[in-house]
Formats: C-alpha cells, structure tokens, sequence
C-alpha cells in the first residue's frame, strides 16, 4: 500500500521523529549531538519557526517543531542532509544514514502541547539513560535542561512553554518539573507516536465512547487531534491546493521554472532534458523537482515528464535528499 503524503501545514505544530537506518546511532559523540543543535538553530531561526521540545538520544531525534510560514519540509530537508553529510565526511562512512523519511504527526496544539513536551523530554527516562528528576534536569541533550535553565538555546520557545504553567517563571519552573515528575513512570505511549485511528479521535476511551454512541468521525493517521481538528486541517489543505493553482494561473509553470533554474546554473535545457548524468544537472533536477512539489503541487510522474528522467529517479532522488545523501 503506497505510503500517504506528509502533512506541512504552515504555522502548525509538528512532533517529528528521525530514526538512524536499520537503529543504527546516528550520533557517535558529544561533537556529532551538538553540531547537530547548532545546525538546527540555524535553520529554525531562519525559518522563523519555533521548538517547544527535543530530545537527542542514540539512534533517534524527537523535534516538537512549530513551522513557519513555509512549514516544515524546507526546515527538515536541510537539517538532515546537511547532517547526513557532515556525519559521513567526519567518520568517514557512505551510504545512507536516516531511516526512510522522518516521520511527522500534525498535531492538535490545544489538546497535546504539553502531554507530547512531557512525552518528549521523558525519553531518556524510559531508555534508562537517565534514574531521577535530578539527572534528568542536568541531561544536556534534551529541551528539559533548558526550560530549567541549566542550558540556554535562544531558538528553543522556553517562555511559551513555561507560561502554560504560569505568569512568574519561577513558579512556572516548579510547577512544569512536578508535571514532568508525574509521568516519571509513565512508560510509552502509543497514542503519541502512532496509532492512526485511536490518535485522531483523542485515544481508546473517544474511540470506544463513539462506538458504544454508534458515531462515526474524521480520522487521520497522519494528525493527532479530534475529528473537528482533522477537518480543519483538511480545509486548510484545500486552501493550500487553491494558492498553488493561483500561481500556476499567474504564469509559473513548471517549464519556466526549469528555464530560470537552467540560465541561472548556466545549464542547457537540452542537457537537463537529454538525460545527462553529470552531477551539476543532476543536482539542478532536484533543485526543479523541489519546486515543482513546493509550489506547485505537481506529481512526480509530471515532473518527470519535464526534466528527462523517469518517476522513479525523480522519486530516489527526492527521497536521497531527503535522507541526505546528496549534496546540491
């Protein structure tokens, strides 16, 4: 069964999980976790987005990632090939270093915010990394160390966070850590992570509550809400789809982005299209195939069409940028 679009709705809220491949580490060292924190601030702040919770563990990373205008495709896409690179260069490996694509669930910020910041930060508790509040408060690779200000990260939203729990910091503070203290043995949480159906309807008790009533409601593998909260999300993709076919009706097309994007890298249309394998055309027909997605809307098989290529390159090597695993 073919895997369903990612969700990126602008100025929505977003819990992103990146796995190694295979549950290999993708950190090795202190170096590996903190070049990744200042590479990601990097991009947060120029895309003018906002985190609320991460953690860095062995094999994986949990972003609780507030987009900006552009959402979170951008953001991600250079975070993790820039990473995958720099990774690879420093220990000297190939080959790709991410699981497939990272995993984003939109989430439903009124309901979840703070049951998924606690989820979070709790990840070293439930991998044993960490016994106690007092480890965890001094954990350095994780958002709870900053809202408790043992570390500061300017592009990480401490004050928001910190307001769900009240005016004055200090109490704030206090009352967050108990918040956090009371899931210390809370163990997994499916609901959080996975779990399609039981996740858009707000757990197993909205389920089985709706199935004694006899209602049906909007579900959604990919969102983490109620079913007033799936629709919404769905209007909002609607209204997306109707800007794109706006700019295609102002004169962008896919042909004229491939010419700007040929005179612009000095690369002939003929080449780009005659199938050419040298690396800078290669890398100019992701750059197309990016904006034709982005902005466009356009399936991978139209963009295909244009560029000279088959659906299935265009779809590797959308999916090995992504991964990071190459280099434009």
């Amino acid at each position: 069964m073919p895997r369903r679009a990612r969700l990126d709705a602008p100025g929505a809220l977003h819990h992103i999980m990146v796995r190694g491949i295979n549950k290999a580490a993708i950190f090795s060292d202190d170096q590996d976790r903190q070049k990744f924190l200042d590479r990601l601030g990097e991009n947060i702040d120029a895309a003018k987005c906002g985190i609320y919770a991460w953690v860095l563990m062995t094999n994986h990373v949990h972003l609780l990632f507030k987009s900006g205008s552009k959402g979170i495709s951008a953001v991600m896409r250079r975070q993790l090939s820039w990473y995958a690179q720099y990774y690879n260069r420093r220990h000297r490996r190939t080959g790709h270093l991410f699981e497939n694509r990272y995993k984003s669930i939109l989430c439903e910020e009124e309901n979840y915010l703070l049951a998924l910041v606690r989820y979070i930060h709790l990840n070293p508790v439930r991998a044993g990394m960490v016994k106690t509040m007092e480890e965890l408060d001094r954990y350095p690779w994780s958002g709870h160390c900053v809202l408790m200000g043992k570390k500061k990260y300017d592009w990480m939203e401490v004050s928001y966070v910190l307001t769900q729990f009240g005016s004055r910091k200090n109490a704030a503070k206090t009352a967050y850590r108990s918040f956090v203290n009371e899931g210390m043995g809370q163990g997994r949480v499916p609901e959080l992570t996975g779990g399609g159906l039981i996740r858009s309807k707000g757990g197993w008790s909205k389920v089985e509550s709706a199935r004694r009533k006899g209602k049906r409601e909007e579900s959604d593998e990919r969102i983490l809400g109620s079913g007033d909260f799936v629709n919404a999300v769905y209007k909002e993709l609607e209204e997306k789809a109707r800007l794109q076919l706006k700019l295609r009706r102002t004169g962008t097309t896919i042909s004229k982005i491939i010419d700007e994007a040929c005179d612009e890298n000095k690369v002939s249309v003929h080449e780009l299209k005659g199938g050419s394998r040298r690396r800078k055309v290669c890398s100019l027909r992701i750059q197309i195939a990016m904006r034709g997605l982005d902005e466009l809307g356009l399936s991978m098989a139209e963009i295909a069409r244009h560029v000279g290529v088959s659906t299935s390159g265009i779809a590797r090597a959308v999916k090995r940028f992504e991964e990071g695993t190459v280099e434009l």
